[in-house]
């Protein structure tokens, strides 16, 4: 059964209700996460640190300490950001991105379980399970507000915000036009 299909009720009850705002759903959903509920993977490269992390690893020699250490990178990457604490919280790695659209930061794990029944706070794995990921995801098209830039048509505005860029533009692009046909 189709994604689609299986949260029906849901997508209804979080406005994601038109031929619309479905394919930017499911369009930036697939490729945040090929649909699968995904823990962020962060195993980079040196050269993979210098392309995507530059502004944390700005020399050769950060970025070869960090190589290949995905706990290493998460707590360098996320600390003191999006609610974690410093590097050596190990909160970065704790609430790094899972789920659908990959929710990350101590502050969003901690918005999640407040606004819903997911005590993500204390047990981020939960995001890995199916059903918990598309709960992670509603709220988090709900609470960004991206229902109203999916019925603009607004794919760079959707997902400069999940994004925080435009990683990934011309997939999404392409996703949404497969969802929309």
């Amino acid at each position: 059964m189709k994604l689609q299909e299986k949260y029906a009720t849901l997508l209804q009850r979080y406005g994601i209700n038109t031929k619309l705002r479905i394919a930017h759903f499911f369009a930036q959903i697939e490729h945040e996460s090929g649909l699968k509920p995904i823990s962020e993977n962060l195993n980079y490269s040196a050269e993979g640190l210098r392309i995507t992390f530059l502004k944390y690893f700005p020399t050769l020699h950060d970025r070869a300490k960090y190589a290949r250490h995905p706990q290493l990178i998460a707590n360098k990457v996320y600390a003191n950001r999006m609610g974690n604490g410093p590097e050596t919280s190990g909160e970065g790695w704790k609430y790094r991105g899972r789920g659908f659209l990959q929710i990350t930061g101590k502050i969003n794990y901690y918005q999640l379980a407040n606004d819903t029944d997911l005590d993500c706070l204390k047990n981020p794995d939960l995001l890995l399970e199916e059903a918990n990921a598309m709960i992670s995801a509603l709220w988090f098209w709900k609470r960004a507000g991206l229902n109203s830039l999916a019925d603009k048509n607004d794919l760079k505005g959707i997902t400069r915000k999940i994004n925080g860029g435009y990683n990934g533009l011309e997939h999404r692009e392409a996703l949404f036009k497969k969802y929309y046909l």
